[in-house]
């Protein structure tokens, strides 16, 4: 069986684990489509099989034809590996992220590091695009990944609209695309990893709606960009579950940062200056540190109940003192490991992910934040474990 990333210390964690070792299993059992699988439902050898799949000049067309169609009903996958030793060509997956949020991005980009290494033997190569932000610079570095001739692409997509005719390119191609961390819907790829945004929202939502001051029923979402998937689900969930629990509440329009650091600090601090009577925020961006330095700048960090996103260092001694309530952990380290293994799984072992692999977020509270701490015993980051 194959390496499972599990999370420690969560019943939604260990069902996410679980979830992974059973499709694990599932693979594993199903039996691998060959040419050799081909050949014997068509009565052909294997050699008629291969000339026609490799569409050499002049073959028969009708035989062909037979063969691909074959191929298809099937779920022939052709093994790209031993076509990159035939060739001497080696398997190449381009890696195309943003630069900011670095707290969260150095993770995802970590946990592609570390799960490619089983693979760097078999003539697998990762080769990073970056850009600066959601929404600012993908349609460029993932269109230079596909003119640089990739095998793959691990892609985290912003600004869907502008993407489009990038995946319709790749499709052409026939590149196999994982989206990361968020979907693109209706465009075709090889499968998405993301977290699961309504639970992220969800959580959010309950918690606050309970942790309001009695003299402060209002409540607001920091998010990146409501034109990305992620963050539009999650901010839906969170609506939706502050009106169930507190439903006397006020819910202000999102706060939108377009995940830049400059603009999550200056929207985020004008709207406190508008809001001084602001129960309740969900930091529901990777963005956590601007927003905050602009709640201790608006005066608010002791007056209001906070919920933010993942863990970083800023952000500990906060919940420590309980001046944020909790986190919304996406475990962006396995998001990395993750989309990896089943691109991987499909270049080298034939093997076809499920369509959307969903990730069940963490909760982070003070009584349980020391297990996401740095361990001295290694000096091994909990983070990374996740």
């Amino acid at each position: 069986m194959r390496r499972v990333v599990r999370s420690a210390g969560s019943d939604i964690g260990d069902r996410s684990a679980r979830f992974e070792v059973r499709y694990d299993l599932k693979m594993a059992n199903r039996p691998r489509i060959t040419q050799s699988s081909i050949a014997k439902k068509l009565g052909v050898s294997i050699s008629t099989v291969s000339r026609a799949l490799q569409g050499h000049p002049g073959y028969n067309r009708e035989t062909t034809e037979l063969v691909h169609k074959t191929a298809a009903e099937l779920g022939y996958v052709p093994n790209l590996t031993a076509r990159a030793l035939v060739s001497n060509r080696r398997l190449r997956i381009g890696v195309v992220t943003p630069q900011q949020i670095l707290s969260v991005y150095s993770q995802v980009r970590q946990g592609i590091e570390d799960e490619v290494r089983p693979f760097l033997a078999m003539g697998v190569e990762v080769v990073p695009y970056t850009f600066s932000r959601l929404g600012k610079g993908e349609v460029e570095a993932f269109d230079c990944a596909l003119k640089e001739d990739m095998s793959g692409v691990v892609l985290v997509p912003g600004d869907l609209p502008h993407l489009k005719q990038s995946f319709t390119r790749a499709e052409k191609l026939k590149v196999p695309v994982v989206c990361l961390l968020t979907d693109a819907p209706g465009y075709t790829k090889l499968t998405t990893v993301a977290v699961n945004a309504y639970s992220c929202g969800s959580l959010a939502g309950e918690i606050l709606s309970r942790s309001l001051p009695l003299d402060r029923r209002s409540i607001a979402i920091a998010t990146g960009d409501l034109m990305i998937t992620d963050h539009s689900q999650k901010t839906s969930a969170f609506q939706a579950a502050v009106k169930l629990t507190s439903p006397e509440s006020i819910i202000y329009p999102p706060i939108e940062n377009h995940e830049s650091e400059k603009e999550a600090y200056s929207a985020t601090l004008a709207f406190l200056k508008r809001h001084k009577a602001l129960g309740g925020l969900y930091i529901g961006t990777g963005n956590g540190v601007p927003v905050l330095d602009a709640v201790k700048a608006a005066g608010m960090l002791d007056k209001i109940a906070i919920v933010a996103t993942n863990v970083f260092p800023e952000l500990i001694p906060l919940i420590r003192s309980g001046k944020v309530v909790a986190t919304i952990f996406e475990r962006p380290y396995s998001h990395g490991c993750i989309a990896t293994r089943l691109l991987c799984d499909y270049l080298v072992n034939a093997v076809l992910p499920p369509p959307h692999v969903s990730l069940e977020p963490l909760l982070v509270m003070r009584s349980n934040l020391e297990a996401f701490q740095a361990r001295e015993d290694g000096g091994i980051s909990a983070t990374r474990l996740l």
